[in-house]
């Protein structure tokens, strides 16, 4: 099974950078989408039917054009779960979670902490999280949460690693992701690729893509129970249709 993820920072923009055709040559089982800033309504969803994908969710913030999470998927889940039904969490729209038999795959999009209130809205959502995430995996052992999780988790993750006061490299923010993989998951990248640098997203100033001064803030976290599944982790750089470039997770059947 073949899993993306990806931060579009607007799908309609996407789209118009040739986000379909880029989607029809990688051909994933299951494309997770964070910050789709639209609402269904706004899509045209033939375009994404004509893909393949029959099958697709869309869980879209209150505010429009913000935030929001979306599942594509070939085949049609056993369920799906709109949210965590944490108002606090979902009014945003930033989980949204398809089940395959014993298989669930979350999109999640944390918060960023642009600012002091955000700061404080990211940390209450990482605590809420993490309690909703270690309840569900009593139910649902084989748990893949992968989506844009705003933090860089060590130094190795980051181009300048002395970055320690800006949200995203916070001490407290590393900490949390700590304790989260620590809780029983697994990074999917981390875990097959010990020593290699590379970023998922730049930002849009002083030619950072180009200079390749990035942050890893995209992760393909998976439950421990799936450890021996990890067949492929990647990132995939030379997606450019957003801010963030997709990663990439294959489990073995």
């Amino acid at each position: 099974m073949k899993i993306i993820s990806y931060n579009v920072n607007g799908i309609r923009a996407a789209i118009n950078k040739g986000f379909i055709d880029w989607l029809k040559s990688t051909n994933p089982d299951i494309l997770c989408l964070q910050e789709i800033k639209a609402m269904e309504e706004q899509l045209d969803l033939d375009l994404f039917k004509d893909a393949g994908y029959h099958y697709n969710y869309w869980f879209s913030a209150q505010k429009k054009g913000y935030s929001g999470v979306a599942v594509l998927c070939k085949t049609e889940p056993d369920h799906v779960e709109f949210g965590t039904g944490i108002e606090s969490m979902d009014f945003e729209g930033r989980n949204l979670r398809v089940d395959f038999g014993h298989l669930s795959v979350m999109s999640m999009y944390l918060p960023s902490g642009t600012n002091d209130a955000r700061l404080s809205h990211k940390f209450e959502y990482m605590d809420m999280i993490h309690q909703y995430l270690n309840e569900l995996r009593q139910e649902r052992p084989n748990l893949v949460v992968c989506g844009d999780y705003n933090i860089c988790h060590e130094e190795i993750d980051i181009h300048n690693p002395k970055m320690k006061g800006v949200s995203g490299f916070l001490p407290e923010e590393r900490e949390w992701l700590t304790s989260f993989i620590d809780s029983g998951f697994i990074d999917s990248f981390r875990f097959l690729h010990p020593e290699r640098q590379e970023y998922s997203w730049w930002s849009y100033r002083a030619n950072a893509r180009a200079n390749n001064k990035g942050w890893r803030l995209d992760y393909a976290m998976v439950s421990e129970p799936l450890q021996q599944k990890i067949k492929r982790a990647v990132i995939l750089q030379e997606a450019k249709h957003s801010d963030h470039c997709p990663i990439l997770l294959e489990l073995e059947n």
